[in-house]
């Protein structure tokens, strides 16, 4: 992707409020762009980390079509209702032509129906949920969909794990782990495996002992847990105190370089799905050295992971539908979006397909002698 203009001052608010952009010396009024993401709450490490990853972009690109870009943060503080009103906010007040976000299914699924109605376009960062996109017309997504991220974990689990028996521990208060775990069992039964149990627990529980030793006597191969790492670390502790010898395995949502300072020696033998990028990556594109390099010179004392790089890249889809459009009309980029084939990003080639979803593939990660290593990706068996 090209390059356009020189450097512009930015003055960022770390958590939230404007990125300021100076008007260019000839007075051109500049593009906004939205970004609302959970920068406070729950999902706070998520959001911040694709928040870096947006703001690392509009250094490398702070110009499109002769113009400077500004950035207009918002703090969605992991909550729907406040995810519904940055929406508004952004559309309303700040009159931005797209904006960028959010970390978490159902904060997006909020965000969505905003925009749709206002037909203002956004892409969302890394909510899999496929109901985010479903029957939306300005609404986007930088990443795969669930259905296709749980038939993946179910794949590797039965084909190149070999494990025929699996068992599900989900929050059922949370939209992105009901629909996992459902996807996971359709698929892990589909392809010959039984799952012999589904227990369930509640966002914000610390004591997991009583499903833990359930899952226990039911002895599975593997227990399937989409959970947010936070707690996924605590699972981990608490089943292998019980003595627990079953693997564990997790998806996205436990892509996170705390993950093995929160989990532990109780991490070891962990396995979940990502998105294919990872820092230790081998075989990496150019575009991925590309932000790895940017990212350890932006923030030398800050591991990234992919969620960095999910900032980063839907940062330059909007960019690069607003060069295609040749305007910042919000129907022009949004109609740019749909027709995005094939573009070289930081998670390799990206098409945005008809159900407006990012097609790439899933890969996994295995925490090994203490240290997460991206063993490869899997191609699900659907």
């Amino acid at each position: 992707m090209k390059k356009l203009g020189g450097l512009l001052a930015i003055c960022a608010a770390f958590l939230m409020g404007f990125d300021t952009v100076a008007q260019a010396a000839d007075g051109k009024a500049p593009v906004k762009i939205g970004v609302y993401l959970p920068l406070t709450g729950q999902n706070a490490f998520g959001g911040q980390l694709e928040l870096e990853g947006v703001r690392l972009a509009h250094k490398e690109m702070p110009e499109v079509l002769g113009r400077p870009v500004e950035l207009v943060v918002v703090d969605n503080k992991s909550d729907k209702v406040e995810a519904a009103n940055a929406v508004k906010r952004l559309i309303e007040r700040d009159k931005v032509c797209a904006f960028i976000g959010t970390y978490g299914s159902s904060l997006a699924m909020a965000g969505a129906e905003i925009a749709e109605k206002a037909k203002v376009p956004g892409i969302g960062t890394s909510c899999t949920n496929p109901l985010v996109t479903q029957g939306k017309k300005y609404y986007f997504r930088a990443c795969f969909i669930d259905p296709y991220q749980g038939a993946a974990a179910a794949t590797y689990v039965k084909e190149n794990l070999g494990m025929d028996k699996a068992a599900i521990l989900m929050d059922m208060t949370n939209d992105y782990a009901v629909g996992l775990s459902s996807f996971f069992t359709k698929s892990f039964e589909k392809l010959g495996g039984k799952v012999v149990a589904n227990l369930k627990y509640s966002s914000g529980d610390q004591d997991f002992t009583a499903q833990l030793t359930d899952l226990i006597a039911k002895n599975p191969d593997v227990v399937f847990m989409p959970a947010y790492f936070a707690e996924g670390a605590i699972i981990m502790k608490q089943a292998r105190e019980l003595g627990a010898k079953f693997r564990l395995m997790g998806a996205d949502a436990m892509d996170n370089p705390d993950t093995v300072k929160l989990g532990g020696k109780a991490v070891e033998g962990f396995l979940h799905t990502t998105f294919p990028y990872d820092p230790t990556m081998k075989d990496m594109s150019a575009e991925a050295k590309k932000f790895t390099e940017a990212w350890k010179k932006a923030y030398p004392n800050k591991d990234t992971n992919v969620n960095g790089a999910l900032g980063y890249n839907c940062y330059f889809l909007i960019m690069d539908a607003i060069m295609r459009a040749g305007k910042d009309d919000p129907e022009a980029i949004a109609r740019a979006l749909a027709e995005t084939v094939e573009l070289p990003t930081a998670l390799g080639n990206v098409t945005i397909n008809k159900t407006h979803d990012a097609e790439m593939p899933v890969g996994i990660i295995e925490y090994k002698d203490g240290k997460r290593v991206y063993v490869g990706q899997v191609t699900p068996k659907q």
